[in-house]
């Protein structure tokens, strides 16, 4: 008997260290490449429907949605990216996210082709993001992992949502929204 519950200490033992050492992300795909965000910064995950456009912001910025009383941004990652635009399909969706910088937190919804899955990914499989120089700008991603044969790039959301030119420019209408 002494044997059983040595072995379910040891068992336990090892799932608690390996629940330690991973992260939870989101997986979706932009294209064929896939991108992760760390599952508690997802708030929930949407059906592409119309938004509210507001002028004088750039292309990747579609609009505005009413959510259950917030107004919430929403961007295209694709064209954020610069992968361009495609056609919204069924599988598109809007993955609203919660950053935080500076001082506050921001809601903000990222239109992505399709979420594939949660994963489970151990912290000492990420990589470093690659540094490609000064004239790719790399600061949003967190690093690179490997699932299942295919490369994921783990996105920093508090850094990929600051969107500075929101916020440096008093006359935007976004502003006032944050």
């Amino acid at each position: 008997m002494t044997e059983n519950i040595e072995a379910i200490d040891d068992e336990n033992v090892e799932n608690i260290t390996k629940t330690a050492n991973s992260v939870q992300f989101l997986s979706f795909t932009l294209g064929n490449e896939e991108y992760g965000v760390d599952i508690l910064k997802v708030q929930e995950i949407r059906s592409w429907e119309p938004v509210s456009r507001i002028p004088n912001v750039p292309a990747y910025e579609k609009g505005v949605v009413n959510l259950r009383g917030s107004i919430v941004p929403i961007i295209d990652l694709r064209e954020r990216f610069g992968l361009g635009h495609v056609e919204y399909s069924p599988l598109t969706v809007v993955v609203i996210l919660q950053a935080n910088f500076e001082d506050r937190s921001c809601v903000m919804g990222v239109v992505v082709d399709a979420v594939s899955n949660v994963i489970n990914v151990d912290k000492s499989t990420i990589q470093n993001s690659p540094d490609f120089g000064a004239r790719v700008s790399t600061e949003f991603i967190n690093g690179l992992t490997s699932v299942d044969n295919k490369m994921i790039m783990l996105l920093d959301v508090d850094k990929l949502l600051t969107l500075e030119e929101i916020y440096e420019n008093e006359d935007n209408p976004l502003q006032a929204i944050s």
